[in-house]
């Protein structure tokens, strides 16, 4: 059956048919959702890209003024 055909069979129906016709679709989209799998984390991906300095816990420069 192509979608021509299907479309023609939809459009001859009464209204109220055409509801039917709409919930019975909306029924079948919903329960054809499956629930994606969960992928497992894969530690270390971003393990070299991340450089943090030598001083990072230092306190700032900008901030000499408050710490006094």
């Amino acid at each position: 059956m192509t979608d021509l055909n299907l479309f023609n069979k939809l459009v001859s129906l009464p209204e109220h048919l055409r509801k039917e016709v709409s919930d019975f679709i909306e029924s079948l989209q919903t329960r054809n959702k499956k629930p994606k799998p969960k992928r497992k984390r894969k530690l270390g991906l971003a393990k070299g890209l991340i450089k943090m300095s030598d001083d990072f816990d230092e306190p700032l420069e900008d901030f000499n003024a408050y710490l006094e």
